[in-house]
């Protein structure tokens, strides 16, 4: 059986609340929770030694996507975050969040521009064949995604949306 990916916070392909949304001191114009959503995982692959979890928007006008949330290094055990985990505390012992595109570790809310079409949040599970990446929480998501590729047993996504 494949991994799944759950949350109780949305369904796959459901709008995002405002408690998932970037809030107003980021600057970027929402006024939202910043809560990383809940997500629990099952049907964990052998050989699993680690969790991943990201965030990507890959409809930002940026040419390269934004990565909203990286955190690595989740013991094997672990099968569930609670909702907020990213965004204040609640990460398991031994996980790591590393930088964002906004320049910090961390959950950082959807928001994407005024009047723009709805964008996509793709949060993926990875199950990751090492006990840890060795990445540091100032390594950008671009080198975290690369050993993500070559160190990912199986994966599992769901899609959140959100249009201001």
């Amino acid at each position: 059986m494949a991994l799944i990916l759950t949350s109780k916070s949305f369904q796959d392909g459901d709008y995002l609340d405002s408690d998932h949304i970037l809030s107003e001191a980021f600057g970027f114009g929402c006024a939202g929770g910043n809560q990383s959503p809940q997500l629990s995982w099952s049907e964990v692959p052998e050989g699993t030694k680690s969790f991943a979890v990201t965030c990507f928007d890959p409809d930002a006008p940026t040419g390269s996507g934004f990565w909203h949330w990286v955190a690595v290094n989740i013991p094997a055990d672990v099968r569930a975050l609670a909702q907020g985990a990213g965004s204040g505390g609640g990460m398991p012992e031994g996980a790591l969040q590393t930088r964002t595109d906004f320049g910090a570790p961390g959950y950082g809310g959807p928001c994407p521009p005024e009047g723009d079409h709805p964008h996509r949040y793709l949060f993926t599970l990875h199950a990751v064949g090492l006990d840890a990446l060795p990445v540091e929480a100032d390594t950008s998501a671009a080198v975290v995604g690369f050993m993500l590729h070559f160190n990912t047993i199986e994966k599992a996504a769901l899609m959140g949306l959100y249009k201001r």
